[in-house]
C-alpha cells in the first residue's frame, strides 16, 4: 500500500508576525472609541474642551458620573423607576422576540406548507426598512390597538422584528437536520418536545445572538414617539434629556454614554464565542 503523505500548511516567521500586526490594529480601532469615551467621562470640564483633544486624562475625576446620578435623583419620577421601565421593556422584549422568532423559524424551516416561500421572501423583504420607515405605520398599528403610552407600544414591534426570524431560520436549516427531527417522530416526541429538547439547544448559538441584538436595541430605546407619560420613559430617555443641556453638561454625557453602554457590552462579552459561531454557520446550507 502506498503512504499517503499529510501535508502540513506551514507559516513563515515573517506571516505569523503580519497576521498578528493586522489583528491587533483591528483591536486597536475597535477598543479606541470605548477608551475615549472612558476618558472624557473621567475629565474635568476645563480639560474636556482642550484642542486638539487629548486621549489621556490630567486630573481624573468622578464628579462627571456624581452629577450624573444626582441630576436623575433630582427629577420628580425616581431614579429607580427609570431602571425599572427599561430593564422590564428590554427583559420582556427579548424573551418575546427569541420565542416568537424561535417558533417561527422552526415552521419556514422544517415545515413544508403553501406560501412558505413567499412568507421567508416578505422577511427577507422587510430587512431592508430602517426604523424611520416603519415608525408611522407602527404608531397607527399601536394606536388602533389603544396601546400607546404603554409599555406594550415598545414591546410588541420588538416581538415581530425580521431579523431574529431570519437569523434563525438560517441556523436552523444549516444547523438541524431532518433526519433527527424524523427519528424524534418515530420514537414518539411530539412537535413542542422536539422543538424544546431537539431544535433549541441545537441552535443554542443562534438564539443567543438573538438576545445580544435585542437586548441592545430595547435597552438604548427611547420610546419617545409612543410614551408620553414620565413614570413609563426609559433611562435612555431620562439621560438625553439631563444632557441636552449644553456646554455645561458636558462633562454629564460623557458619563452618561459610558454608562449606557456598559450592560450592553457586558451581555456580549459574556455571548461572543456564540456570536461568533452563529455568524460563520447562518449563511451555510446542507
Amino acid at each position: 500500500m502506498a503512504r499517503i503523505k499529510q501535508t502540513r500548511i506551514n507559516r513563515s516567521a515573517g506571516g505569523d508576525v503580519s497576521l498578528l500586526i493586522i489583528v491587533l490594529l483591528f483591536a486597536f480601532i475597535m477598543v479606541l472609541p470605548m477608551y475615549y469615551a472612558i476618558v472624557q467621562s473621567l475629565k474635568p470640564l476645563d480639560e474636556l474642551w482642550i484642542f486638539p483633544p487629548r486621549f489621556w486624562v490630567t486630573h481624573p475625576t468622578f464628579k462627571n458620573f456624581q452629577d450624573l446620578f444626582q441630576n436623575l435623583n433630582d427629577s420628580w419620577v425616581p431614579f429607580s423607576r427609570y431602571i425599572f421601565n427599561t430593564l422590564f421593556v428590554s427583559i420582556i422584549g427579548t424573551f418575546g422576540h427569541v420565542i416568537i422568532a424561535s417558533m417561527a423559524a422552526y415552521a419556514l424551516s422544517k415545515k413544508r406548507f403553501y406560501g412558505s416561500k413567499f412568507i421567508f421572501k416578505t422577511v427577507q423583504l422587510s430587512l431592508m426598512f430602517t426604523t424611520a420607515v416603519t415608525s408611522i405605520p407602527t404608531f397607527m398599528v399601536m394606536r388602533s390597538l389603544h396601546l400607546i403610552d404603554t409599555y406594550w407600544s415598545i414591546i410588541l414591534p420588538a416581538f415581530s422584528s425580521s431579523l431574529g426570524l431570519y437569523l434563525m431560520k438560517q441556523h436552523m436549516e444549516a444547523m438541524v437536520r431532518d433526519a433527527i427531527i424524523e427519528a424524534a417522530k418515530i420514537d414518539g416526541a411530539g412537535e413542542m418536545r422536539i422543538f424544546w429538547t431537539i431544535v433549541m439547544p441545537m441552535v443554542k448559538p443562534a438564539w443567543l445572538t438573538l438576545i445580544v441584538f435585542s437586548f441592545q436595541g430595547l435597552w438604548n430605546a427611547t420610546g419617545a414617539a409612543y410614551i408620553y407619560s414620565e413614570q413609563l420613559k426609559s433611562l435612555n430617555y431620562a439621560v438625553s434629556q439631563i444632557v441636552s443641556a449644553g456646554i455645561a453638561r458636558a462633562g454629564t454625557a460623557a458619563a452618561s454614554i459610558v454608562f449606557m453602554m456598559i450592560l450592553p457590552i457586558l451581555v456580549f462579552v459574556f455571548s461572543q464565542s456564540s456570536i461568533v459561531e452563529t455568524m460563520s454557520s447562518s449563511g451555510i446550507k446542507e
